[in-house]
C-alpha cells in the first residue's frame, strides 16, 4: 500500500490519508485540474519541487479510493476532480481541525475573519 493506510467508510477516509494526499483534495476542492496544475499548486505550498514519482501514485491512489475522478482532458492530459466522497473527506478534516483549534469565542472570531478574507 502506498501513502494511505487501509480505509473503511467514507467518514474516516480523511483521517487515514497523508497530509500530502489531503492537500491534493483541498486543491481540487477549488476546481478540477490537470496533473501539472496540481503539481504547481503543491510546489507553491511546499516551496520546493514535487516529483512526478510522488504526485501521480498519490493521485492514482485517491482515484482508487473514489475520492477523486480521473478523466481525459485530451489525448495526453488527464484531468482530476473531487468526488462527493472527496469533498466529504475535506469537510471531515476541516471539522476535526476546527474542533481542536476553536476553543473560545476569540478563536471562533479569528476563524470567521479568515473565512471572510478568503471568500
Amino acid at each position: 500500500m502506498s501513502e494511505a493506510q487501509s480505509i473503511t467508510g467514507s467518514a474516516s477516509i480523511a483521517r487515514d490519508l497523508t497530509a500530502f494526499q489531503n492537500n491534493i483534495l483541498v486543491i481540487l476542492a477549488k476546481e478540477p485540474m490537470y496533473g501539472l496544475a496540481i503539481k504547481r499548486e503543491l510546489e507553491e505550498y511546499y516551496g520546493t519541487e514535487v516529483n512526478h514519482g510522488r504526485l501521480y501514485p498519490n493521485l492514482d491512489e485517491l482515484v482508487d479510493l473514489d475520492l477523486i475522478e480521473k478523466s481525459e482532458l485530451d489525448k495526453r492530459t488527464n484531468q482530476y476532480s473531487l468526488t462527493d466522497d472527496g469533498y466529504e473527506a475535506v469537510l471531515d478534516q476541516i471539522n476535526w481541525t476546527l474542533s481542536k483549534v476553536v476553543t473560545d469565542d476569540d478563536r471562533a472570531d479569528e476563524i470567521r475573519d479568515l473565512v471572510d478574507e478568503n471568500y
